[in-house]
């Protein structure tokens, strides 16, 4: 996957100094001399991380770092002559994820980009969902919601809702279930699997006895429907 940057400096020679090495290192690079320009690229573009100098025309690198930020969680790291303390904390309270002094390394610019990408990246991926028909499942929160209200499950009812909600179409026994809700104590009982099934039912289902998210498999068991 390449990771697209978007770098904004009102001085061209700045922004020549930092394309050239970042491509060379496997970025695709949008620039601007602007803020206006930089938040317009920024709508159609959507980059992975915004590299912006502080001190700009007609809007300011804090202003538009307050604009990224209501359009979406994109990288920014602040690069900036001002060296105080109080500026540092005032360009990471309006949403910088980094912030960088001038001069700097093409190297150490690298690194910190790359670092801040992995933090959103691993951010991303943790919260990740599963969209299924209605349902939003939170693996990392362990929720469930049904058009935007949220279900109560027990636990062992939102793992084996997870474990099927995962492989859509895919047949689990009984057994397999209950492995996977590590329901050890009743393995020899898979019969207990339906009354598991039956509650998850008539939580997340518009009509139990007519079940559009986990459909019964006669003489198998039960799978989750490929098309919710």
């Amino acid at each position: 996957m390449t990771r697209t940057l978007l770098l904004v400096d009102d001085e061209q020679k700045v922004i020549d100094f930092m394309a050239p090495f970042l491509l060379q290192e496997g970025f695709q690079v949008w620039t601007a001399t602007t803020g206006k320009a930089a938040l317009q690229i920024a709508k159609e573009k959507k980059p992975s991380l915004v590299v912006l100098d502080w001190m700009m025309p007609e809007m300011s690198g804090i202003d538009l770092c307050r604009e990224l930020r209501k359009m979406s969680g994109t990288g920014i790291i602040m690069v900036t002559a001002r060296i105080e303390e109080s500026d540092k904390i005032i360009g990471l309270e309006v949403g910088a994820d980094d912030y960088l002094t001038k001069p700097f390394s093409l190297r150490e610019l690298v690194a910190r980009i790359r670092s801040v990408l992995r933090r959103i990246e691993g951010s991303e991926k943790a919260e990740q969902s599963m969209e299924r028909g209605d349902l939003t499942i939170s693996e990392s929160q362990c929720r469930v919601w049904k058009r935007g209200e949220e279900v109560a499950l027990t636990p062992t009812e939102f793992k084996l809702l997870l474990t099927m909600a995962a492989r859509p179409g895919i047949v689990y026994s009984r057994l397999q279930l209950l492995q996977a809700a590590a329901e050890e104590e009743i393995l020899n009982d898979e019969r207990t699997t339906d009354a598991h099934i039956s509650r998850i039912r008539k939580k997340i289902e518009d009509d139990p006895a007519q079940p559009v998210y986990i459909k019964t498999v006669y003489g198998f068991g039960y799978r989750f429907g490929d098309r919710p």
